[in-house]
């Protein structure tokens, strides 16, 4: 046993000197002409069974532009040799080379081969540097200088949304005072003389024939400071779903209320539209409320202070218990849509009372609104139509798009190309940003490949789409008790899809715990960790990801049920993307 220590020793003596003068005799050579150095992956090597010494001196006595990263260097003073196959590497489970004998250096890698596949690519190739971010994001905003805001008219039936919007057009030039006077006198003619404002919005004869918005009517005007949409939408119960498309496009919400006596209490008792519409513009994303009380002139109100009181009175504890902060979100005023009074000038003498500012200074006094134009793409498809091609509308919710940008359709991953672009003012345009609603014609894809409700985005970060998810839900008017197997139709961003709750998971107390079990039910007011699963791949996104592509609604049978948020996609794998 002792011979045998003693015969190891001396062969690690041996080894320890033989490397350390073959390290102080190390002159690192380098041939200039050799093509650049690509490392070669790595693979990972079993453990050898006897580390072998590092060659730590080597490095010590190297000039620093020796090395500047690790990298192989063959030891000794000669010029490498003409470049040769790489060694290959030792496989699983096998020793490597000894180290009394160096092994050779592998061969340089032309600098015109491609990099291996395992390779990371530079992060460098695939972002663009922050300079450039800023610099094209400055000259996005100065082609667009103008702030574009989308605003909803909601509200109960009959209160005077479309005659706001109307009178909205009017005051500000984008409608003539020839082609109002030519409506006043068809609206004579029909028996419908005071309708005649609206009929700048409602433009179907059904519509103008029951006084009653079907579709949710869109318009454009300007001010000095933005650029505005008017979505017009539908008041009555049967219509919400084309309210809920309009609220998804929206910005900011203008609730109209009818001050008439007796039209308030109808539409903000239980069955009118004042409540549902008020949440579901935030469930759909509208972060601003503007309360229009409308008709103040109306015989009945006179401008009275007192009913102006009433109202505000009942309406804020309700919205606030919908999401709005009474101090930042909302803001109330006196108008009178038909007269124009409190629209676009002050309400004046009418309204001593009264002498804060009028609907449109309080537009164009919003803050401005935080908008992600360096984003993915992401444009919610609301309507689609086939004119020389495809041409589709809706909203960007995020980044910005350039004609001739190729872009996918989701989901299916349906390559296509921007062919135009154009504004709400018909105009065509070279480029548009987030905020911007606008009609795209696309080359490369027929009408029938496209929905409404699929979403466009860019090639590198396109959308995800999935058939079930988790999300967390709110009640808010259920019949009965809602179990495992409920069925209701989902309504996100421009989609609308049949959906199943296949699971209640969790129930949430009121400090946001979840329960240890799954709750058999859950009922009104009550608020729950769930599972959907939909029939068709749908366009979603994770709440904190996408605000707009993460809420939804769920409705059954003419009324909303729940509102939610997704919070994770789960066989996003096994949808064709």
């Amino acid at each position: 046993m002792s011979n045998d220590a003693n015969v190891a020793d001396a062969t690690k003596k041996l080894a320890a000197t033989s490397l350390s003068s073959k390290a102080k005799a190390f002159k690192p050579t380098f041939n200039a002409n050799a093509p650049a150095f690509v490392p070669r992956p790595v693979v990972a090597a079993a453990p050898a069974p006897v580390p072998a010494p590092a060659p730590a001196p080597a490095s010590a006595d190297a000039p620093p532009s020796a090395a500047p990263k690790p990298m192989t260097i063959s030891i000794g003073g000669s010029t490498p040799a003409a470049p040769q196959p790489p060694k290959p590497e030792p496989t699983q489970g096998e020793a490597p080379a000894s180290t009394t004998a160096p092994a050779p250096a592998p061969a340089p890698v032309p600098s015109s081969a491609p990099a291996p596949a395992d390779e990371p690519a530079d992060d460098t190739a695939q972002e663009p540097a922050d300079e450039e971010l800023v610099a094209e994001e400055e000259m996005l905003l100065d082609e667009h200088f103008k702030e574009h805001l989308n605003i909803i008219f909601i509200g109960h039936v009959d209160a005077g949304k479309s005659t706001l919007g109307g009178n909205i057009l009017f005051l500000t030039g984008m409608v003539d005072k020839r082609t109002m006077e030519k409506y006043e006198r068809e609206a004579k003619e029909a028996g419908r003389e005071s309708w005649y404002l609206s009929w700048a919005l409602d433009t179907n004869q059904e519509e103008r024939a029951k006084g009653k918005t079907v579709e949710c009517g869109r318009a454009f005007f300007e001010s000095t400071k933005r650029r505005y949409t008017i979505l017009d939408a539908p008041g009555h119960k049967n219509y919400v779903p084309s309210m809920i498309s309009g609220a998804g496009q929206a910005d900011v919400g203008v609730l109209v209320i009818s001050a008439r006596k007796g039209e308030f209490e109808t539409g903000f008792d239980r069955g009118g539209q004042t409540r549902e519409h008020a949440v579901l513009a935030k469930t759909s994303g509208v972060r601003r409320l503007i309360v229009a009380i409308n008709k103040m002139d109306d015989i009945t109100v006179e401008w009275s202070k007192a009913r102006y009181d009433e109202i505000k009175t009942k309406l804020t504890p309700f919205l606030k218990t919908a999401g709005y902060n009474p101090k930042t979100d909302l803001v109330f005023l006196p108008i009178s849509g038909y007269t124009g009074a409190g629209v676009k000038d002050r309400v004046g003498s009418a309204c001593p009372w009264y002498t804060g500012m009028s609907l449109l200074e309080t537009l164009d006094d919003l803050q401005a609104l935080d908008r992600k134009i360096n984003g993915p793409v992401r444009i919610p498809i609301a309507e689609k139509y086939s004119d020389m091609g495809t041409v589709i509308s809706g909203k960007i919710e995020s980044g910005h798009i350039k004609v001739n940008q190729k872009v996918f359709v989701m989901p299916g991953k349906i390559p296509c190309e921007i062919g135009a672009i154009y504004a709400d003012n018909e105009a065509e345009e070279q480029s548009a940003v987030s905020g911007d609603n606008v009609r795209i014609r696309l080359r490369g894809i027929k009408d029938d490949m496209v929905q409404s409700g699929f979403v466009l985005s860019d090639t590198r970060y396109p959308s995800r789409c999935t058939r079930a998810f988790t999300a967390q839900l709110v009640i808010l008017d259920a019949p009965n008790i809602i179990t495992a197997g409920y069925k209701a139709v989902l309504h996100v961003h421009m989609a609308v899809e049949e959906v199943v709750v296949t699971t209640l998971l969790h129930k949430l107390n009121k400090q946001n715990q979840k329960s240890r079990m799954p709750p058999p039910f859950v009922k009104k007011n009550e608020r729950c960790i769930v599972r959907i699963e939909a029939k068709k791949p749908v366009c979603v996104e994770r709440f904190k990801d996408f605000m707009q592509l993460g809420r939804f609604t769920l409705r059954d049978e003419g009324k909303t049920i729940a509102i939610g948020k997704v919070e994770k996609l789960i066989d996003t794998s096994a949808v064709a993307n």
